[in-house]
């Protein structure tokens, strides 16, 4: 339960659940301590901990996995976030009786490496073990569940909500970040991503570069870590941008860096529903995105999309076209159902109803 945009999420959501009704607890599958547990353990959750999922190691996950369930008969749902992978889960889930079994796509592709067989066997083992799907978006329950559930009524699109209320503009915070940083009188791009593949950090540093090369008073802000960081600041070093680049790793305060910012550049090469990409237009903020993101993303209006086809020339031109202001989104996301508090009820009422029903 690291700072990803899945991880924060599902902390939107359990901030705002009423614990009376309804209570999380989570299997993880890392053995070191997330940046959310202290806090889980606070608002009353578990935290159980699992071997990572890869080649290999499956004997010994689903093992592990059956004797939980068989241990843990107090549970009624299981609510899968870990994508294909879901299918294990599940499957031992199923075995043990659990009446509500919830497999829930956050992504609308996998991209391609040496894990991708395991992954579309552990995709095509999903079949029979959910009773129930949820999807980010359209796109990435059509990828996970196929055209059959994902244009059928069994499947639910449950949004990335966010805190709205938490982003909405504030001169004085803005004020405050850019003297510290000392980028009073910048233009201010942000990004906020894991240093992985799929944020494609690569693309957007040229994107950046062409910026520069049209406008000199300009400065990123990249907020996040990730295994691919030391090879993104070597490009930045070999790309001449270390005086205008800044990386500020993990964060907690993204509602205030976002105040920070003059534009959101997100490049991906591929997404389900990018949780920071609600929480930018939650902000007000112009986001120029690639367009392998679902067009769902744009609840706001504020939502550009750029072919990753185009020249890192002509990003930087639409960029430099695009409007800075902040503009007040707030209604617009709570009316479209993208706040956290709203929809944390109706999530509550689906658990408990299930729970005492049995049936839904």
């Amino acid at each position: 339960m690291n700072r990803g945009g899945l991880e924060t999420m599902l902390m939107n959501y359990y901030r705002q659940l009423n614990k009376k009704k309804v209570q999380f607890d989570f299997i993880v599958h890392r053995q070191e301590e997330g940046h959310y547990d202290k806090e889980i353990r606070e608002l009353g959750g578990k935290i159980y901990r699992m071997p990572q999922i890869k080649p290999g190691n499956y004997r010994l996950y689903f093992k592990l996995l059956d004797e939980f369930f068989k241990q843990h008969l107090e549970y009624k749902v299981v609510h899968s976030h870990i994508n294909e992978n879901s299918s294990f889960v599940l499957r031992a889930a199923k075995n043990a009786g659990i009446p509500c079994r919830i497999a829930h796509s956050h992504l609308s592709d996998l991209g391609i490496d040496i894990k991708l067989p395991f992954r579309l066997y552990a995709r095509y083992l999903m079949k029979n073990n959910p009773t129930h799907y949820f999807a980010c978006s359209e796109k990435a329950g059509q990828w996970l569940f196929g055209n059959k559930i994902a244009n059928s009524t069994e499947i639910k699109v449950l949004n990335n909500a966010v805190n709205v209320n938490e982003f909405k503009y504030n001169e004085t915070v803005r004020s405050s970040l850019r003297k510290e940083f000392g980028i009073e009188n910048k233009l201010v791009i942000g990004h906020i991503g894991r240093f992985n593949k799929q944020k494609n950090h690569e693309y957007l540093l040229d994107v950046f570069k062409a910026v520069l090369q049209q406008r000199q008073d300009v400065t990123l802000l990249l907020v996040g870590d990730g295994q691919l960081r030391p090879q993104i600041e070597k490009k930045i070093v070999n790309l001449g941008l270390s005086s205008h680049v800044k990386l500020l790793g993990v964060r907690t305060d993204i509602p205030n860096l976002m105040q920070a910012m003059d534009l959101f550049l997100f490049p991906s090469l591929f997404e389900g529903l990018p949780v920071v990409l609600v929480e930018a237009q939650a902000a007000g903020l112009k986001c120029v995105v690639s367009d392998s993101i679902t067009l769902e993303s744009d609840v706001t209006g504020r939502v550009e999309y750029v072919s990753l086809n185009r020249s890192p020339e002509q990003w930087a031109t639409i960029i430099l076209n695009s409007t800075y202001d902040h503009v007040d989104t707030s209604e617009l996301l709570k009316n479209n159902g993208y706040d956290s508090t709203t929809m944390a009820k109706w999530l509550t009422s689906y658990y408990k109803d299930y729970y005492l029903v049995g049936n839904k």
